[in-house]
């Protein structure tokens, strides 16, 4: 009985012990492995919410849809194709603020030269850099106004929390705008499609049934899906 009391107390003792050491390197400005690692998983489970909302990802997955559902094909090309070539892609549009991003925030991180308070600021700064320069100055207003409060007189004291909702209504905003051009041409094929089936007489056959290979041929006859790629990758510059 004495055994098991006195291997309790070694427990508590041990299980004390650990935090206080913890906690006294975390006093002198370093960062126990512990620590680092659960710092380093919670920002891996952020990194969805940042890649949607803080990368050119919106605008390209929005214009790609709109280019699948202008055909009248909901499910072709699936989702799965659709994310993969918008991810890649927006490595690519992207490939600048990553690697400065891995240099300023990744390396030091990995390699302890940095607290995580500075990694967090020095890592926002190719972000906000990317969103400022992709953004329009009446989106940053709207959003301020929302919020109630008055508009920064510099671009740096633009806050993050106000910066990525103002970047995302920029985003969808220039996707619209990509899809309205792309969605005109087929729009055209179903009302030519559409008023040749009703003077032949015709109106019990879909008009879609009939523009569906209509415009799968002119999208292949004009290389669509390059031009698409290039128009969103060339809004970008």
């Amino acid at each position: 009985m004495k055994a098991k009391i006195w291997a309790m107390a070694g427990l508590v003792l041990s299980a004390v012990a650990v935090p206080a050491e913890a906690a006294t390197t975390l006093a002198a400005g370093g960062t126990t492995e512990p620590v680092r690692i659960a710092i380093i998983l919670a920002l891996l489970a952020v990194v969805p919410a940042m890649l949607i909302s803080m990368t050119s990802f919106i605008r390209i997955i929005i214009v790609l849809s709109m280019v699948r559902h202008a055909f009248g094909m909901p499910e072709t090309p699936p989702n799965p194709v659709l994310l993969s070539l918008a991810l890649f892609l927006t490595a690519f549009s992207m490939g600048p603020t990553l690697e400065r991003l891995n240099e300023t925030a990744l390396q030091p991180l990995l390699s302890e030269n940095a607290d995580i308070e500075q990694v967090m600021r020095d890592g926002s700064v190719p972000l906000r850099d990317f969103m400022l320069s992709q953004t329009r100055d009446q989106d940053i207003q709207a959003i301020y106004d929302i919020a109630g409060d008055p508009l920064p007189a510099t671009p740096e004291e633009v806050e993050l929390l106000k910066l990525a909702p103002a970047f995302i209504l920029n985003e969808l905003r220039v996707s619209f705008t990509i899809g309205f051009v792309i969605l005109l041409p087929f729009l055209l094929i179903d009302l030519v499609v559409s008023s040749i089936l009703l003077s032949l007489g015709m109106m019990m056959v879909p008009p879609a049934t009939i523009a569906l290979p209509i415009k799968v041929l002119m999208f292949i006859l004009i290389d669509g899906w390059a031009l698409v790629l290039q128009g969103v990758l060339g809004s970008f510059g």
